[in-house]
């Protein structure tokens, strides 16, 4: 038409190129581009890309033999990527126009027929439901090998008696099984999360279109089966806009990195020469430039600093959605960095951690040693007590009087006479002394949940037959 221009960008025929008069300005154009991050969702955009080709088939909106030459291309393409091939152009701004451009380039006017029915819009958020789905598998199956080495560590170590802590000071004798088992029921919990997340990410946003549907006779129930969704989005505006179910997975990530912080910050005490409690395998640890001495617990300390990394993510998500109105808006491109990095940072840091431990290695002469420290059998002294007829005040009265007597002594309770016990309690007899034991203390505890190995072991049984 006379008086109208058309604007090109370096040859490269953009689909949106018909409304504008002028190229886009260079930096605007690597500004606003995605490709460098969002290629990673390309075997999802051409799966997504497989279903609706189908679907566009079966209604009639394309023949049988258009669907075949599209199915046939993008299969081609993605042996391409696969292979190192396919060249990634920022200049067609995302993984979608890549490669539908280059589909067209491949097969000619029936590429240009796939993005019939649908958007951009929907075509994203179907992707990263499609790709996030998968990584939720996999998370949860390196959780799962986590779960087990701890199962393994707790059943080997059922017996071996160590210090409970409360404000990090020495309280009760546990059983290091029944503390490795106080781990699996944390990430027990972070699995069920991820389970429950992942519900709300298998549903399909395509053939939301743009935001309001479409006028083609789409089958969206098709398309999800052949998907594996369990349900179309029930929203057109919702569904392309909704980004709620990556904010509740990284809420999730972050509960999980928040355990494994507080693991990784255990780990780090009891390999320090003042504790003493395990050796971290060499291979999991780093020396020093300067001390030759120095053996440093870099994987739990980078998991513990991770940690914050992941909270961040979610944060920065809850601020990308915080303010948008319906429906789509560009700020969403920025939803994928800080998905794609909690991802890999969650896998990253249960990997390390599924391999070290099952090589931990426990010292469990130095926690016996520390378990007979600090008065940790007082409790015990206390319940002797009640039972022979002190009201429980007075019990917790008499003993610490009896742990102030240990103190300015140097005395834990066990290594005191019955003499010196009698002093504070004339219902003390020479039984008390069987109570007063690590062994003794630790098996009285034999009910559901306690720290007897007795009930560490069935603990564990009844664990194996949960993850089934």
């Amino acid at each position: 038409m006379a008086g109208y221009k058309v604007a090109s960008d370096k040859g490269i025929n953009k689909p949106w190129t018909g409304r504008f008069t002028e190229t886009t300005d260079a930096f605007v154009e690597a500004f606003t581009a995605s490709v460098g991050f969002d290629k990673r969702l390309y075997r999802h955009d051409i799966m997504g890309s497989l279903a609706h080709a189908r679907m566009l088939a079966k209604v009639g909106v394309l023949t049988a033999e258009e669907c075949q030459v599209i199915v046939g291309g993008l299969q081609a393409i993605e042996q391409d990527i696969e292979h190192g091939t396919f060249e990634w152009q920022v200049s067609l701004e995302d993984v979608h126009m890549n490669i539908e451009a280059r589909l067209t380039e491949r097969i000619g006017i029936a590429g240009k027929k796939l993005h019939t029915g649908r958007s951009r819009n929907d075509q994203v958020a179907t992707d990263i439901r499609l790709y996030l789905r998968d990584e939720i598998d996999a998370i949860t199956a390196e959780l799962t090998r986590l779960q087990v080495a701890l199962l393994d560590l707790a059943e080997r170590e059922a017996g071996t008696i160590m210090p409970g802590f409360t404000h990090l000071q020495v309280a009760q004798p546990v059983t290091f099984g029944h503390h490795m088992m106080a781990w699996f029921e944390m990430l027990m919990r972070d699995t069920a999360r991820f389970a429950d997340c992942r519900k709300r990410v298998n549903i399909m946003p395509l053939g939301a279109a743009a935001l309001a549907g479409t006028s083609y006779p789409i089958d969206r129930a098709y398309t999800a089966h052949l998907l594996g969704f369990d349900a179309p989005a029930e929203n057109s505006l919702d569904a392309v806009s909704d980004r709620d179910f990556a904010i509740e997975f990284s809420a999730a990530a972050s509960l999980l990195m928040m355990h494994l912080s507080r693991c990784s910050e255990e780990l780090i005490l009891w390999s320090s020469t003042q504790f003493g409690f395990i050796d971290l395998p060499d291979r999991f640890c780093t020396g020093s430039s300067i001390m030759p001495q120095k053996k440093n617990p870099d994987v739990p300390e980078l998991v513990r600093g991770k940690t914050g990394r992941v909270t961040g993510n979610l944060m920065a998500l809850l601020m990308l959605m915080k303010a948008q109105p319906l429906a789509y808006n560009k700020d969403n491109q920025e939803d994928k960095e800080p998905l794609f990095d909690t991802i890999d940072t969650v896998r990253g840091s249960l990997k390390v951690y599924a391999d070290m431990m099952p090589a931990l290695q426990v010292r469990r002469d130095n926690m016996a040693h520390a378990a007979r420290s600090g008065f940790s059998t007082a409790t015990d002294l206390a319940d002797y007590l009640v039972r022979h007829g002190v009201a429980f005040r007075d019990a917790h009265e008499v003993v610490g009087k009896a742990v102030r007597y240990g103190v300015d002594t140097g005395k834990d309770l066990a290594q005191m006479t019955l003499d010196e016990l009698r002093q504070f309690s004339s219902v003390i007899e020479q039984g008390v002394f069987d109570v007063l034991t690590l062994e003794g203390s630790v098996a009285a505890r034999n009910h559901l949940g306690g720290t007897a190995p007795a009930q560490v072991c069935a603990a564990i049984q009844r664990a194996r037959q949960r993850m089934k």
